[in-house]
């Protein structure tokens, strides 16, 4: 190997609302997936949790981008600089190089050609010399800790920023899946809605984000249910200042339509499965996973509704990351890994 490696190993879980990156077995990037880039020039001034904390307070010289969008790349040179800006945090203990990167990455399943392609460029670009892509599904039950190579049906549904991924996988592959761009933006977006119309209140992403998390539910009746979240803003038709208290059950009443979509494509995926699989996932229940697993009473709404047990992974957040780091670790022997 001589002193030094020439070649530097990562994993990137490239989402919407988060990027995550595993070097060596441990997570050392994990931050919002943002930009805050030159109005004039391009020029890149901060990343990630920097670049986030600018969001909505900038002036005419400075804009912020997210450079995905349903969970594939919609501004190509943004998505570019966030990757090299997040990779450079990992940092390289060598400073006379900068070491070629093996790289697997996260795609939602339901990505066309192009869509990977992006993907792709922008990873090379990033001084990626071996880029492999992997499945969000996929990923998502390596990380739970499935055997994904053995011969019985195991169902996941990664409620992600920009997607939700169904699938039902086996022997090493995807059987049956379902991508839908209804996903977490979606649900912080019918937050921004309601509260401009039921309380005449302008709320920007950051604050809809914050009573998603502190409220957000998929029922109307929980058994810890949280406190109300009190929300400062300003009056849509006077501009004034306006105090609110946002309950769980507003937030599951406007969120509804959107669980609802959530709903059917589980059923959907579900419908299109073979019957030996499907007998496997009624006995080994469904997973669920991403951030949008976290949202309160979402399991035991969907096992209500369709039957099945619902288990939420125990690391939501991190288990597409997780699963894309594995996969770093067994390139060769998972087939399924696109170049």
């Amino acid at each position: 190997m001589g002193l030094f490696s020439l070649t530097k190993e990562i994993a990137v879980d490239l989402g919407t609302a988060n990027t995550i990156i595993i070097h060596n077995d441990k997570i050392v990037i994990d931050e919002p997936s943002i930009v805050a880039l030159e109005s004039k020039t391009g020029k890149l001034i901060a990343v990630g949790a920097r670049a986030r904390e600018m969001q909505g307070k900038v002036h005419e010289g400075i804009h912020t981008v997210r450079p995905l969008r349903d969970g594939v790349i919609a501004d190509f040179n943004a998505a570019e600089l966030m990757i090299r800006g997040m990779i450079k945090k990992v940092g390289s203990k060598n400073h006379w190089f900068s070491p070629s990167l093996r790289m697997v990455v996260c795609v939602p399943s339901g990505s066309t050609e192009v869509e990977i392609r992006a993907v792709r460029d922008s990873s090379e670009h990033a001084n990626g010399r071996d880029v492999y892509m992997i499945y969000e599904p996929m990923a998502a039950a390596l990380g739970i800790g499935l055997d994904i190579l053995a011969p019985e049906g195991n169902m996941i549904v990664d409620i992600g920023g920009g997607t939700t991924e169904i699938a039902v996988i086996s022997l090493g592959g995807i059987v049956s899946n379902k991508s839908i761009r209804i996903a977490g933006d979606d649900l912080t977006e019918d937050i921004m809605e309601h509260m401009r119309r039921a309380h005449n209140m302008r709320v920007g992403e950051r604050t809809a984000e914050l009573i998603k998390i502190n409220v957000g539910s998929a029922l109307t009746e929980l058994e810890n249910p949280p406190e109300p979240f009190i929300v400062h803003g300003p009056s849509q038709s006077t501009s004034l200042p306006m105090e609110v208290a946002v309950t769980y059950q507003e937030v599951c009443h406007c969120i509804e339509k959107s669980i609802t979509k959530i709903e059917a494509a589980v059923l959907s995926a579900l419908e299109n499965t073979p019957p030996e699989l499907f007998a496997d996932i009624v006995k080994n229940g469904v997973y669920l996973a991403g951030g949008g697993a976290l949202l309160r009473g979402l399991d035991k709404r969907l096992r209500d509704k369709i039957g099945i047990e619902f288990h939420v992974a125990e690391d939501p957040l991190h288990a597409v990351a997780k699963g894309t780091g594995v996969a770093l670790k067994n390139i060769k022997l998972f087939k399924f890994l696109k170049r």
